[in-house]
């Protein structure tokens, strides 16, 4: 089993809807988990203790025409620029090891396919790949650093 195949598995985890799910085949033993134990009546408990939201005033000025759909939220990236970022929880390191070359560094021209930086998960190393095309212009993360699910990893200028 591969990365691609894992992430295949967490979408479609979360396409489902699904917090939990476990693989055992032959050698291989995969268990995934989204989320945290809940304490529901914790949750409850502060939910009641809340106070209600305050109604809208009908004196307030509309900010956008009636029907109108919002303005999506702006991602703060120069046009052109996009995030490469982490699949997983783990480490990130730079290199396949300590005294090799960075697989890319500031200005390399990368493909979908380039090897951009090794995520250690549970003591197996996973390769990431760019799954853009482009050059990089930024690297966001220190060798060595602790990365969470979706951090920014890399910036690349697609255009």
């Amino acid at each position: 089993m591969d990365f691609k195949d894992i992430k295949k598995i967490v979408e479609l985890m979360d396409e489902h809807g699904l917090s939990q799910f476990m693989l055992e085949q032959d050698e291989t033993k995969l268990e995934l988990k989204k989320g945290g134990d809940v304490d529901v009546a914790a949750i409850s408990q502060l939910m009641a203790s809340a106070p209600a939201p305050a109604a809208a005033s009908a004196a307030a000025p509309a900010t956008a025409p009636a029907g109108a759909a919002p303005d999506p939220e702006p991602s703060g990236l120069p046009a052109g620029t996009e995030e490469i970022t982490s699949p997983m929880v783990g480490t990130f390191y730079t290199a396949s090891a300590p005294d090799a070359d960075a697989f890319v560094k500031v200005g390399d021209r990368v493909s979908a396919d380039t090897t951009v930086c090794i995520v250690e998960a549970m003591k197996v190393m996973n390769e990431i790949q760019a799954e853009i095309a482009g050059e990089i212009v930024e690297i966001l993360v220190e060798n060595g650093t602790a990365v969470q699910f979706g951090e920014p990893l890399f910036r690349v200028k697609t255009s």
